[in-house]
């Protein structure tokens, strides 16, 4: 499956996802019908279990696809689409084949009608009279998807499907002229609401994002360097091409070095995740991802010289997405510290199977500040 899904994805991104585009989208437009394409090949919903309308993908056979949003610079949001699906049929909510995304951070609440604004605990499914309030944050392409996806925390979590149009929205965009808006919801009904399964826990948006930036990341970062080593082919100076100089050649094998730890470690967390999302990998993956993704972008703009931050040329619609994309759902340093204190806590006993075996109990329970 995983081979049909790359050949598939990569021939019609690479079809329909021209610079042109891109450039349209960031002025502010919605691709209405590369989005079409994309929700009539069924990659949208191929997360979530055939039962409920989706495919029954691994994130293994899925790892090809999010990689190619990263590749093309896709302006729509597939990974967050796929992501949401797949948590909906975790949770018993149907699939939806339509622009979805989720919640970085924010403050959503939830109440009966009945009881006036009070707030109270969750229980396994809402009642009809349930009401939701609150921002939600950084939400990625906020102002154009149908439905959004949040978190409601008390005793128990609560998985939330709430409608856009039922939201005031502030539009802000990252570094790349993505959406990541504001969303303010007032006493909004619910399309659905359920209790998340036993096993993931309140982190799993958390989680779930820094993965698909993962493979995102490591989309751009070949793409960086398949543009760097042509550039540096074909541009001659003094005489033959700056390919041949010593400190071209450094910089390229170091591009290259970043480039495969990014991409191996990404397919690692998403080759071990299952029905529950590998913390370990995800964690080393997102820290090798944002290292290289500043480390690549910085050499590969050396390489190219000024010519690389021209409006025209494909290199800054690839390294903008890297500076924010590596920042997104816990940067470095965030990733680093998380890493370091759960290694810690788990004491010299459990490092080496860890590192060989994938798991770490201490990385899930470790409780930190969100950036």
């Amino acid at each position: 499956m995983r081979e049909l899904f790359e050949s598939t994805i990569e021939r019609l991104l690479a079809d329909l996802v021209t610079p042109e585009l891109i450039r349209h989208c960031e002025a502010g437009h919605w691709p209405a019908e590369l989005w079409s394409a994309l929700e009539s090949s069924g990659f949208a919903v191929a997360a979530a279990p055939e039962s409920l309308g989706g495919s029954d993908a691994s994130w293994d056979d899925l790892y090809g696809i999010v990689k190619a949003s990263g590749r093309h610079n896709l302006p729509l949001p597939l990974p967050e689409t796929l992501f949401a699906n797949w948590l909906l049929g975790k949770c018993g909510i149907e699939a939806r084949n339509e622009p979805l995304s989720f919640a970085m951070r924010g403050t959503l609440s939830m109440a009966h009608a009945s009881t006036n604004g009070a707030f109270f605990d969750v229980p396994w499914v809402a009642p009809a009279d349930t009401r939701f309030s609150g921002t939600l944050l950084d939400v990625p392409w906020g102002r154009d998807v149908e439905h959004v996806l949040a978190l409601v925390r008390g005793e128990r979590t609560v998985l939330v499907l709430l409608a856009r149009r039922d939201a005031e929205v502030t539009t802000k965009q990252n570094t790349a002229g993505e959406p990541r808006d504001n969303l303010v919801f007032n006493n909004a009904a619910p399309i659905a609401a359920a209790s998340l399964p036993k096993g993931l826990t309140d982190e799993v948006l958390w989680w779930g994002g820094a993965m698909l930036r993962c493979a995102q990341m490591a989309g751009a970062l070949e793409v960086t360097l398949d543009l760097s080593t042509r550039y540096a082919t074909e541009r001659v100076q003094f005489g033959k091409p700056i390919s041949a100089f010593q400190a071209i050649q450094h910089q390229l094998a170091q591009m290259a070095q970043q480039t495969g730890s990014a991409v191996v470690s990404a397919e690692a967390a998403f080759a071990e995740s299952g029905d529950h999302l590998a913390a370990w990998q995800i964690a080393a993956a997102k820290i090798c991802g944002a290292e290289a993704a500043g480390a690549v972008a910085s050499m590969a703009h050396a390489v190219h010289g000024a010519i690389g931050f021209t409006h025209e040329h494909a290199l800054q619609q690839g390294t903008r997405r890297l500076w924010a994309w590596r920042s997104e759902f816990g940067n470095l340093g965030h990733w680093a510290q998380r890493l370091g204190q759960a290694v810690s806590q788990g004491g010299a006993a459990s490092l080496w199977p860890a590192v060989t075996g994938g798991h770490l109990a201490a990385l899930t329970s470790f409780e930190s500040t969100k950036p």
